[in-house]
């Protein structure tokens, strides 16, 4: 019979212990036993792989079942091994105990070897699912994270190995002053570029990992300057220059202060102006405002570029995301809208799109004002 899956039973009564490694090993588990919870953990240290599920009682000498789950699960390459307690009838309080510690289900004693094959069966095939699932999303992630490396990164880093190897080996011609200040240029060009690109993957981690919400609680504060904070965001914007991209600001004031923290608003402002900059024809012009709306504050950013599909409104907040990536050859790593979402988000608001193909886009900050309606 081909084995199903590796069981670890961790059973004090060795009678009960028995009885259960039969059991399971009729319905083709290979089986691993121990009578403590000391033991368990022996076992699995001297194990090659981990097993797939484990199977313990709660009330076992030396270390009961409630310790040994603490134990499994503060080994990193047990953390996510489906856990199944046996418990008797009175043990109700051990099992909330057990659950508050990410015990994936339990067995009341005495139990009915259907019931626990079935349930061993599914918690089985759950961790397969969220494995196979996992491992699809982390293929996913890497080949994006791939095609970024091998373009995002190399197309600027050429730039600054090319033009400083030109600086340091000019041959036997000369470098006029001309050519050396546009050597420079071209190394500061690309070293910007990188600079942006490992900053964005820095912040992008920061929220999807919950980091960044640390960060926003201990920096949070009163924000009502918004046009000083506008401006900041255009200065770190260098597409934005007169002859690139007309900026125009349209603020309705008065408008309340809401909470928040000031870096990490202004960097959403840029991430909107820098993706209207790239998406637009060189000299399209851009519009920026602000105005109240009921309880909240809203920052907006206008171009008049390609626009976007209806269907790609959802994707385009995601990690990673361009449309049309491979046709269109847009320079950036597709986390600059994952960041303004994750931004707006972490402040208790949202982030919006209106969009027409070939019309512009107009995208939207929201954020829950600090002061009541009217004031």
């Amino acid at each position: 019979m081909v084995e199903k899956a590796k069981v670890l039973v961790v059973e004090d009564d060795v009678h009960l212990l028995k009885g259960i490694q039969d059991i399971l090993e009729l319905d083709g588990y290979a089986v691993l036993t121990a009578d403590n919870g000391v033991q368990g953990l022996t076992v699995l240290n001297e194990q090659p792989a981990p097993p797939d599920l484990i199977v313990s009682d709660i009330m076992m000498p030396r270390m009961d079942g409630i310790q040994f789950l603490k134990e499994v699960r503060r080994e990193m390459r047990w953390f996510s091994i489906p856990f199944i307690f046996l418990t008797a009838k009175g043990e109700k309080s051990d099992v909330h105990r057990g659950m508050r510690l990410g015990v994936d289900d339990y067995v009341i004693k005495p139990y009915d070897p259907a019931d626990l094959l079935v349930k061993i069966e599914s918690r089985l095939e759950r961790h397969r699912s969220l494995t196979e699932l996992h491992t699809t999303g982390m293929a996913s992630l890497k080949r994006e994270i791939l095609t970024i490396l091998n373009h995002e990164f190399r197309t600027p880093l050429t730039f600054v190995v090319a033009y400083a190897d030109m600086l340091n080996n000019p041959g036997d011609q000369k470098l006029t002053e001309a050519e050396v200040m546009s050597y420079i240029q071209g190394i500061s060009t690309g070293a910007d570029r990188l600079r942006n690109l490992i900053e964005n993957f820095i912040l992008l981690v920061e929220l999807e990992t919950g980091e960044a919400g640390q960060t926003y609680d201990w920096r949070k504060g009163p924000i009502g300057n918004l046009p000083a904070l506008i401006k900041a965001a255009r200065e770190r914007v260098k597409e934005l220059d007169e002859r690139a991209h007309p900026v125009t600001v349209e603020i309705v004031e008065p408008l309340p202060f809401f909470i928040g923290d000031i870096e990490y608003v202004t960097s959403a402002i840029a991430q909107l102006l820098s993706n209207a900059a790239k998406f637009s024809d060189p000299g399209s012009p851009i519009t920026i405002g602000a105005f109240t709306k009921a309880d909240e504050v809203v920052v907006w950013v206008r171009d008049q570029g390609r626009g976007i599909p209806a269907a790609e409104f959802e994707n385009i907040w995601k990690s990673f995301y361009q449309i049309d990536r491979a046709s269109n050859e847009d320079q950036g790593a597709g986390a600059g809208l994952a960041i303004v979402k994750g931004i707006a988000e972490l402040h208790g608001g949202r982030a919006e799109v209106e969009s027409e193909e070939d019309k512009g886009s107009t995208f939207r900050l929201y954020f829950p004002s600090a002061e009541p309606s009217g004031v």
